[in-house]
């Protein structure tokens, strides 16, 4: 269990996120074991009722109870508002993570642990290669990461669900069933119907999951690359845009030289979805092209404008206003 937590003992103080599930009842339990061994950072738990199930305060309820019997405090967090019609589970992420990272603030905490589970990654690894995305989104989440000020600590990833739920059942540790998780109209709760036929194939989830692990240490390396060779651009802000020498564009190769582009746009303050990545490839061909040629080239990707002079400049702002016609 030490080693399970070992990311925790520089905390001052911990969030919890336990909804009253399986997982995240083991991880209260486990976590609360852990503060009795000797003197750790004090634990806060947090549920969030997303006001989409009128069972949801009936759970909150349960869990303040079970962690009250474990010693530790609890505060349910409320996602008020109206809610979306369309991309509703991803709204209700965001709106998880908005209110657990400003309830950890406004507790002092600078761990926020959520009991995300091996088959957790193995279906955002299957939902992120189904929508296209690259290699950084087959790294599948992090089993930590830096969020709004918080350290995001997964201390589970590695364990199969199956694991936490005979835990459960061994210990009696009571917990509650979300009929949302077998709502086959959310993308996740499909694929998680498809995980046994993938198994039986060899596709398991602890290979989804290497295949995670392998990718991002890929994504690191390629990273550390692409810094390095943005450095080299000498980039220069000034007057609303970013400027700097684009020949790693046409000197790297096309991975390198695509984290190039990604890292300046991100200099200049430009924001990019997951969903531009097609249209980020095309625009690096397009560059490296006209360096090639020793040509000039303006274009726009994702309200962002690139210029490109024929000594290789490249100057990046944001796209201006289009002017509609009368």
């Amino acid at each position: 269990m030490n080693s399970l937590f070992s990311s925790l003992y520089s905390a001052k103080a911990i969030l919890a996120a336990v909804s009253g599930g399986p997982d995240s009842m083991a991880l209260m339990h486990l976590l609360a074991h852990w503060s009795q061994e000797t003197p750790r950072p004090p634990i806060a738990v947090a549920t969030v009722d997303h006001r989409l199930r009128p069972e949801a305060a009936q759970e909150a309820d349960f869990v303040a109870r079970e962690a009250a019997a474990l010693g530790l405090s609890h505060h349910t967090l409320v996602w008020s508002g109206p809610k979306p019609t369309t991309g509703l589970q991803e709204a209700a992420r965001d709106a998880r993570y908005d209110l657990l990272i400003a309830w950890a603030h406004d507790l002092g905490a600078t761990h926020l642990v959520t009991a995300h589970t091996l088959d957790d990654q193995a279906e955002t690894v299957l939902i992120r290669l189904s929508r296209g995305s690259g290699l950084a989104g087959l790294g599948g989440m992090r089993p930590e990461r830096d969020r709004d000020g918080l350290r995001h600590v997964r201390p589970l990833l590695a364990c199969p669900k199956q694991l936490l739920l005979d835990l459960c059942s061994r210990e009696e540790w009571p917990f509650v069933q979300d009929p949302s998780n077998a709502d086959e109209r959310f993308a996740r709760v499909r694929w998680r119907r498809l995980m046994p036929a993938l198994a039986a194939e060899g596709l398991t989830a602890e290979r989804l999951a290497g295949l995670a692990r392998r990718a991002r240490q890929v994504e690191e390396a390629l990273g550390r690359k692409a810094e390095e060779a943005l450095g080299r651009a000498g980039c220069e802000i000034g007057e609303g845009a970013l400027r700097l020498h684009a020949a790693p564009l046409a000197e790297e190769p096309f991975e390198i030289a695509l984290r190039v582009l990604l890292g300046a746009l991100q200099s200049a303050g430009i924001r990019l979805e997951a969903s531009r990545l097609v249209r980020l490839e095309a625009c690096t061909e397009r560059l490296r092209g006209a360096l090639g040629r020793g040509e000039g080239l303006r274009m726009t990707v994702a309200g962002a404008l690139l210029q490109l002079d024929r000594h290789g400049r490249l100057t990046i702002a944001p796209e201006p206003p289009r002017k509609r016609g009368r």
